[in-house]
């Protein structure tokens, strides 16, 4: 069990210590993976910024991830989902427009207008609090690939072993601390799991992702 994020954002920077990834950047899926990325940079001293990813439900269960689509519009469709739920690619692009804009929405909020941090040709650290399916995620580390980093890691406190062996061919290394046997939610394994707010989210970026000198 972790006492709550930032204790699992301690545990996965010791993890990441011993890698000595070069020139890192750490990247956290909001709003939950804010709190663990944000003590993962302070303690490897890299700069941090956002990956943001909007899920796009079934049309009568939201809750049903048919595809999920990252900021620049790149989308990872769940084909057997898509299938069972007689949902159709136009349905899913439509939806998709609509949340890149909330995408858009949510940049803006949380990093007032500061340009995203340049990952090409750099160890780019992927965090979340915790996976359960994995749709959004997958989703995430297509749009990280476009951007050409040297190396993908993809570093989580707590996921089910099924989703990481989806995960695995999609980065260059994976850190989990916990693959539970009998996984039933990320907040299951956290004796604090609050709703992580906006407010947070802006407080714990401020510091860490200063606007960075254009990289040529």
């Amino acid at each position: 069990m972790f006492r709550d994020r930032a204790d699992a954002g301690r545990q996965l920077a010791a993890a990441l210590q011993s890698k000595a990834l070069p020139d890192p950047v750490v990247l956290a899926l909001p709003r939950g993976g804010v709190p663990v990325a944000a003590e993962v940079a302070r303690q490897l001293n890299a700069p941090l910024d956002l990956l943001l990813v909007r899920k796009i439900g079934a049309p009568h269960q939201p809750e049903l991830a048919v595809a999920a689509v990252a900021e620049g519009g790149a989308l990872a469709i769940n084909e057997d989902v898509l299938a069972a739920t007689g949902t159709t690619h136009g349905d899913v692009e439509s939806r998709a427009r609509l949340e890149v804009r909330e995408i858009e929405r949510r940049r803006m909020l949380y990093m007032k207008g500061r340009p995203p941090v340049p990952v090409a040709g750099r160890s780019a650290i992927v965090i979340d609090d915790g996976i359960a399916t994995g749709a959004t995620m997958r989703a995430a580390l297509r749009l990280l690939r476009e951007r050409r980093p040297a190396r993908i890691v993809l570093a989580i406190p707590v996921a089910p072993a099924d989703t990481l062996a989806l995960m695995r061919p999609l980065v260059d290394d994976l850190v989990c601390l916990h693959t539970p046997r009998y996984f039933h939610a990320v907040g299951a394994h956290y004796v604090r799991f609050d709703q992580v707010e906006d407010a947070e989210v802006i407080d714990l970026m401020k510091p860490l992702s200063p606007p960075e000198p254009h990289r040529h």
